[in-house]
Formats: structure tokens, C-alpha cells, sequence
């Protein structure tokens, strides 16, 4: 069965001085201040599409993945994923570079990698995120 979530944002002003509100409504877990300064410069305390982005990268990849090591028989102990995500005024976002660090129990390292690049490309927000360069650090604890 499908599940749909939902976000909503309110902004208020033009794109270089304005500022604005972003909620997550399905969770309830909270809303966070978004600006342009926060996007293109330093957070200040704000967040940004690109954060909220790496965090849904990070967090779906972190499930295929664990998800494929339990399907050979090599359910992890603990997966470290971090996702940065590039965002350059005038161009957008222009890459995204995952890093995975693993506790797997009898799993060599190239079989880790090779699971982790196939994660990589069948996690759904890699899926999603197609249009963008996506490149993978993957290492055994």
C-alpha cells in the first residue's frame, strides 16, 4: 500500500530578504526556518532544501542498504551514512557525495562495496534523485 507524507511551507517576503517556515506535518516533529542567507551562505540556524534533502538521502539509503547486507545473510550492527549535498546559486544542487561507514560481520570489503554502489542505486531517493550526480565512499569499520 502506498503511504503519502506531508510538508508545507509558508514564506513571506521576496527570495533574497524573505524568510520562511517549513513544517512537517506527517511526523509533527517540528518546523524549521528557511531563508536564502541559510541556503546559499552559512545556516545561521536555518536549514535548507539541500539539508532536508541529505537527510532523507541518508536515511533511505542507510534502509536499502541494511536492508540488501540482511538479504545475502549480512545483517549490519551499524551503518554510518552521511550525505552532502551541493548547491551552487545560478546552477542548483550539483552533486551529492554519500559516505557509509559499516559493522558487518563476515562480510569482506569489496563485498561491501559492491552492496553499498547497488544500494546506491536502488534506494529510492538515488531513484528520485537521478538528474544529479551521485558519488559513493563506502569502508568496513
Amino acid at each position: 500500500m502506498a503511504t503519502v507524507r506531508h510538508a508545507h511551507t509558508v514564506w513571506q517576503g521576496d527570495l533574497l530578504k524573505g524568510s520562511g517556515v517549513v513544517t512537517l506535518d506527517s511526523s509533527g516533529l517540528g518546523s524549521y526556518d528557511v531563508s536564502w542567507p541559510a541556503r546559499s551562505q552559512e545556516p545561521n540556524g536555518k536549514t535548507s532544501p539541500e539539508e532536508l534533502i541529505a537527510a532523507a538521502h541518508s536515511a533511505c539509503y542507510s534502509m536499502a542498504f541494511s536492508n540488501g547486507l540482511a538479504g545475502v545473510g549480512a545483517a549490519p550492527t551499524r551503518l554510518e551514512t552521511k550525505a552532502d549535498v551541493t548547491f551552487q546559486p545560478g546552477e542548483g544542487i550539483t552533486g551529492i557525495h554519500l559516505s557509509v561507514v559499516g559493522e558487518v560481520p563476515g562480510l569482506d570489503e569489496a563485498r561491501f562495496k559492491e552492496l553499498a554502489e547497488d544500494a546506491k542505486k536502488n534506494c529510492p531517493v538515488s531513484q528520485a534523485l537521478t538528474g544529479t550526480t551521485i558519488t559513493l565512499d563506502a569502508k568496513l569499520a
